[in-house]
């Protein structure tokens, strides 16, 4: 199984931690798994402290550049985990809006949404991370 690590210059660098993607090669498939994209620019900018829209929608931004990164599109994601700080069930419209325009074929992936008490950062307010699938292109 061949696999590839990618830290793209147009998103945080965080590799003294971890790599922003991994990508896995089996049986004529790519597995790209993502880091957690949270609502900073690549110059580690937050997108609106203490708006969670502004964090979510920074955050897809993130993983749209991740997922080209690694060769693939929004259609190839199969499943996000979606961590809230403080989570409360009003913030879902806010977090499903912003899902919808990301996903615009109304094809949504599977979705894990959790709750947590902090992230890496105090004033992160959201963290996806996604699990996308795509056939090896050869050329």
């Amino acid at each position: 199984m061949k696999k590839h690590y990618i830290n793209p210059p147009a998103l945080p660098d965080w590799s003294n931690m971890f790599t922003q993607i991994v990508v896995t090669e089996k049986n004529g498939l790519r597995l790209i798994h993502i880091s957690g994209q949270v609502g900073v620019d690549a110059d580690k900018i937050i997108a609106g402290k203490d708006n969670l829209q502004a964090q979510t929608h920074q955050a897809l931004i993130n993983l749209k550049i991740a997922l080209a990164s690694a060769g693939a599109q929004v259609s190839d994601v199969v499943k996000l985990v979606v961590y809230v700080v403080h989570y409360q069930y009003a913030q879902a419209a806010i977090i499903r809006e912003e899902l919808r325009m990301f996903f615009p074929e109304n094809r949504l992936p599977a979705l894990s949404l959790i709750g947590v008490a902090a992230l890496a950062d105090l004033d992160f307010l959201i963290e996806i991370d996604a699990e996308a699938i795509s056939e090896i292109i050869t050329p």
